[in-house]
């Protein structure tokens, strides 16, 4: 998906910049919740 649809369609829901922020609500909870999710994901090894 092009990333000018992705942007568009977040900030057409939520205003400018929502799609920013979505994408630094996920990094952070990446980083945050790592060591869980990579323990999930050793369980399908």
């Amino acid at each position: 998906m092009d990333q000018y649809i992705e942007d568009e369609f977040w900030n057409m829901f939520g205003g400018e910049g929502t799609y920013e922020d979505l994408l630094d609500v996920f990094e952070r909870t990446g980083i945050e919740l790592r060591e869980e999710i990579d323990n999930k994901f050793s369980e399908f090894k």
